[in-house]
């Protein structure tokens, strides 16, 4: 039975101003989920691609490089504690500012005393501290983007989920942009301004990332909690706390599990970032050992990189806003996998500045293309408000997956097929889940998630 454009998601948009398409960017609400986006993006690359850096320069092999892909873990498990930040309430901090806020507090002020934690380790004496320190960022962030997604999905109503889409992932982006570009530029202005040696200079540039995070603190205050929040509460005081933890795990798993091609979604969910994941493994590595130093790297990713990704987001939730999910997945699924191929090509023409600034212009634009349109996704399949937190962590910590168990290999593959087949198979990586993506489209599977997003 063929499925009809509106029965696959695609049903007609009604036309705006171009006015009343910008506005939706500057309501309160938007801007809150903005600057949250900011703050769940600046962690990421301090236990990834930042540390991986570091941990060139301090002489770690590229087989345990790669492997350091492990300590994200807990983005892959944190659906494990999702039904405990949906159940429980903290303590003095949930009577103060909600149950949402009062979760993002905590996991915020975590997260600095890891981040500073990490900063004193040294790559070069003990790898195994490092781990732990990552792992630590690692737990804390993952808390923190449970909370935030759970925010952000209750927060916005229907007609702006896609500009605050958008809106986050261009923060998210700026994030990790100032936790890579400007994590490097800031330990060569502490070694070349003021003589600080390379330890002492990457562990200030860390203590200066976790000041950063205050960033999303001051957003979390600014914030009112969401108005869900109120019959969580009312529900809340009917049950105890084991009940109310057991009912969130339980309940959230399986009736998700209880919809139609629910194993094939979630497999989708795992492979459509995988491209992006297994190439981001070793980009940094690749740049540094292709003969680039860390200033040349951080300025273009801080340049040219920045405004891609900027361009990019709000070009995927222009996407969101204008075509069918299904369509806004193939678009996304295609243009993140091909993005690779840029670099299969610098590798063979070596260190010539000009094609990294266009490699790195194409990989952030795609990459943020497809992410927005990957929440889209998400958010689209988290229909039950009582578990939004568990629901979502679970699809992202699936999603995080491929990032964090199928990229661990990466340095491996790296140092055998050398780097221009490596991205070639980077890119090769997106096929499975564009396969699936048929095979969902042809099942109606998008049908159901019409009424979510009318």
């Amino acid at each position: 039975m063929a499925v009809t454009p509106e029965a696959a998601g695609g049903a007609a948009k009604p036309r705006q101003s171009l006015s009343e398409a910008l506005a939706v960017y500057l309501k309160r609400r938007v801007l809150i989920v903005m600057f949250l986006g900011f703050s769940s993006g600046l962690p990421l690359a301090l236990s990834g691609s930042t540390l991986l850096v570091w941990m060139t320069e301090a002489g770690v092999n590229l087989g345990a490089i790669g492997l350091f892909a492990l300590v994200g873990t807990p983005y892959t498990l944190k659906f494990l504690w999702a039904p405990l930040i949906d159940a429980l309430d903290v303590p003095v901090l949930s009577r103060r500012f909600g149950r949402r806020r009062a979760w993002l507090l905590l996991s915020q002020f975590l997260l600095i005393a890891a981040i500073v934690a990490l900063g004193l380790c040294d790559p070069a004496a003990s790898a195994l501290s490092v781990a732990i320190g990552a792992f630590m960022v690692a737990t804390a962030s993952a808390t923190q983007d449970i909370v935030i997604d759970a925010f952000r999905v209750e927060s916005l109503n229907e007609s702006e989920q896609a500009a605050g889409m958008a809106s986050y992932v261009a923060a998210y982006r700026i994030g990790m942009l100032a936790s890579t570009a400007g994590a490097l530029f800031l330990v060569s202005g502490f070694e070349m301004l003021l003589g600080f040696g390379r330890h002492a200079a990457w562990s200030a540039g860390y203590a200066v990332m976790a000041v950063f995070v205050l960033v999303g603190v001051a957003t979390t205050l600014f914030a009112a909690e969401p108005e869900k929040s109120a019959a969580a509460n009312a529900a809340h005081a009917r049950e105890d706390k084991r009940a109310r933890v057991a009912e969130a795990a339980v309940g959230a798993f399986s009736e998700f599990l209880s919809r139609d091609l629910a194993l094939a979604a979630l497999a989708f969910v795992v492979l459509f970032k995988l491209t992006d994941a297994l190439s981001g493994a070793m980009t940094a590595p690749f740049v540094i050992d292709l003969g680039f130093s860390r200033n040349e790297y951080a300025a273009i990713i801080k340049g040219v990189g920045l405004a891609a990704t900027l361009i990019g987001g709000f070009a995927g939730g222009f996407l969101a806003r204008a075509v069918s999910l299904p369509a806004c997945l193939w678009i996304g699924g295609t243009v993140q996998a091909l993005a690779n191929l840029a670099f299969s090509w610098q590798a063979v023409v070596g260190p010539d500045a000009g094609w990294l600034t266009f490699a790195i212009v194409v990989e952030n634009f795609t990459s943020a293309v497809g992410t927005v349109i990957f929440v889209a996704y998400l958010s689209a399949l988290c229909r039950n408000p009582l578990h939004t937190a568990t629901q979502y962590a679970l699809l992202t910590a699936l999603a995080a997956f491929g990032r964090t168990y199928l990229s661990a290999a990466a340095g491996f593959i790296a140092t055998a097929a050398g780097w221009a087949w490596f991205f070639a198979i980077c890119a090769a990586a997106g096929l499975p889940a564009l396969v699936l993506l048929a095979f969902l489209q042809h099942r109606g599977h998008f049908a159901a998630l019409a009424p979510a997003r009318k």
